[in-house]
């Protein structure tokens, strides 16, 4: 069992709460690389950060909801006052993602949450000898990894250890450190000797310089290389290591790593593990080589007969019908627009509230709302006509005559596509979806399909109690395509009037927190057509929470062969031609010349 973070008379020693931001800037000569020093003032019984421990830490006003785990990288304490310790404390931090962005851009005086000290400590090894003239001891830094063994170096004697560190390009984080000898690689050789760590540190090395332990963080490869030439010279080695982290002090147990001993902690039983024991995953997945330089992608792609020049596509219900974003950016650029949702006769939607913002996206209750598939035809559908990509009107109904007879009428225009909704609520099934159940699935693509001879999308709820079965019915009727997913059902409560927040109760929930399900559901249901003979095997177009080419990405990992964006649009107006440009430059840089070449891929390598 893990013993309470307490002192003698109880009072918990970790520190929580703010701290104020004193520097906030770029290391020299790096672009991505940042110091960050703040100070904190701890009460007399609270710890003091020692080498090897992390905090974590986020910006005050962050978009992120968990702290980043940043290993420290200097300490220095003040005068203690009234029983307060003021604590300098430094931190060099990589800008990597949201969170470590935020922190990176701090201003002097900005506020941070800090959460720590947490974590083990570097820890001199029993019997050895501090030796000036030979040293024993070996650190080893690589990238952002040089900060944790740097800080513990700065606590050993000087010119009792050698030291080396490995970086793309410079160094960095070496001021503090006084070592016997000092060895610099960089791949780019803009410092020192040109290459990865094994072009300066091997076996060989090892036993030339009589080296008795190693201490070392950076990079897993290069952790795994330092546990390697380890046991072949039958030495001692120490590593840091780094994981995604949650809570930070072993409750959780999201941060494990697989030991000879069973799983470890990383926050708790280490960062800092003996070396012997750590048993490194294997890496199967072969790196790809980036396309030539006079190479472009191909991001054409077809679905459902219907070529689209890119496959990024306006979600219905948040575009419009093409018109409302065109004063952004250049709608022409996207792949396809899907219209607002169309009723055959005009629908003035839900009364009351109708959106709610919630924790990464929002809760909606629109109802539809629509001027009728005539008015459509007759105003909107000209102007998207014009628009030089592909549209697709959204349709949906209440029953089948209501359906079947908006596309008939949709059957007769230009329109490329229809995608049916069959989301909406089936009258003669007591207000139940047509898509909740594979029959009445069944039935109603089955009407819309003798009724028009488009392309027919049909759009999934993921309310469904069997996806994949409504999902294999609607193939089966018919379906040209299938589009996923819909709105996830949810409910708020208006705690002061003590009633839902919406008229109908329940609505719609979308944005980016439920990407991990609408993308879950994309693969089950990939899986699933692939199990179909050929003849029968549908395209999916994905949806749900893509708000960044590498999401869009993981959906066609996933088996889409085109995404739809929707919320994203309303928080970031160019998100979809960001999304088309971020997936261009991915697929350059990792060799794909197709879209066709991604699509599914995950599956095959988890053959």
């Amino acid at each position: 069992m893990d013993k309470a973070e307490i002192d003698e008379q109880g009072r918990p020693v970790l520190f929580w709460g703010k701290a104020d931001v004193r520097v906030c800037e770029p290391v020299k000569n790096q672009k991505n690389v940042y110091l960050l020093e703040v100070l904190v003032l701890l009460e007399s019984y609270q710890k003091v950060a020692r080498p090897g421990q992390f905090y974590l830490i986020k910006s005050e006003n962050s978009s992120v909801q968990f702290g980043r785990p940043i290993s420290v990288y200097s300490t220095s304490e003040g005068v203690e006052v009234n029983g307060k310790r003021p604590v300098k404390i430094q931190f060099m931090i990589l800008e990597k993602g949201t969170g470590t962005k935020e922190l990176c851009h701090l201003k002097p005086n900005d506020k941070i949450y800090l959460e720590g000290p947490l974590g083990n400590t570097f820890e001199l090894l029993e019997g050895i000898e501090k030796d000036k003239l030979s040293p024993q001891i070996c650190i080893v830094g690589g990238g952002i990894g040089v900060a944790p063994v740097a800080n513990f170096a700065s606590s050993l004697e000087e010119k009792t250890y050698d030291f080396y560190a490995s970086f793309k390009s410079y160094s960095y984080g070496l001021e503090n450190i006084k070592p016997c000898h000092l060895t610099i690689t960089t791949d780019d050789g803009s410092e020192g000797v040109k290459g990865m760590l094994p072009q300066a540190l091997t076996a060989d090395t090892i036993r030339l310089f009589g080296y008795k332990v190693i201490y070392a963080c950076g990079p897993t490869p290069m952790l795994a290389y330092i546990q390697q030439i380890c046991k072949e010279t039958g030495i001692k080695c120490f590593l840091s290591m780094e994981k995604k982290m949650l809570c930070a002090v072993g409750a959780c147990l999201g941060c494990t790593t697989k030991t000879t001993e069973g799983n470890k902690r990383v926050c708790k039983d280490g960062p800092v593990f003996d070396g012997d024991i750590i048993e490194f995953e294997k890496n199967t997945c072969k790196k790809r080589e980036a396309l030539g330089e006079n190479e472009s992608p191909k991001l054409e792609v077809t679905v459902a007969g219907v070529k689209f020049r890119n496959p990024v596509i306006a979600a219905s219900g948040t575009f419009g019908y093409g018109q409302n974003y065109r004063g952004f950016f250049d709608v022409n650029l996207l792949g396809g627009i899907c219209s607002k949702g169309l009723t055959l006769n005009p629908k003035s939607g839900n009364e009351g509230e109708r959106i709610l913002e919630i924790a990464g996206g929002d809760i909606n209750s629109i109802g539809l709302e629509n001027p009728g598939v005539e008015h459509f035809i007759e105003e909107e559908l000209p102007e998207m006509l014009k628009l030089d990509t592909v549209s697709i009107a959204n349709l949906a109904g209440s029953d089948l005559e209501s359906y079947v007879k908006g596309a008939e009428l949709l059957d007769k225009t230009e329109i490329k596509a229809i995608e049916l909704n069959i989301s909406c609520p089936n009258v003669k099934a007591g207000g139940m979806a047509w898509g909740m159940e594979k029959e009445a699935a069944f039935e109603c693509v089955s009407a819309v399909r003798k009724a028009t001879t488009k392309p027919l999308i049909v759009k999934l709820s993921p309310n469904a109690p069997d996806l994949i079965g409504v999902a294999l019915s609607c193939i089966e009727a018919g379906a040209d395509a299938l589009s996923l997913i819909n709105t996830i059902q949810a409910i708020a409560i208006d705690i002061e009037k003590v009633k839902p927040v919406f008229n109908n109760v329940k609505a719609g929930m979308c944005g980016p927190s439920v990407k991990p399900i609408a993308l879950r559901m994309v693969y089950d249901l990939y899986a699933a057509i692939q199990k179909l003979p050929e003849e029968k095997r549908v395209p999916i177009i994905g949806l749900g929470g893509i708000s960044k080419w590498e999401d869009a990405v993981e959906f066609i990992m996933a088996g889409a062969n085109a995404i739809q964006v929707g919320t994203a649009t309303f928080f970031n107006p160019t998100a979809m031609v960001e999304i088309v440009s971020g997936l261009r430059n991915f697929m350059k840089t990792h060799g794909y010349k197709s879209i066709d070449e991604m699509c599914g891929l995950v599956h095959q390598h988890q053959l």
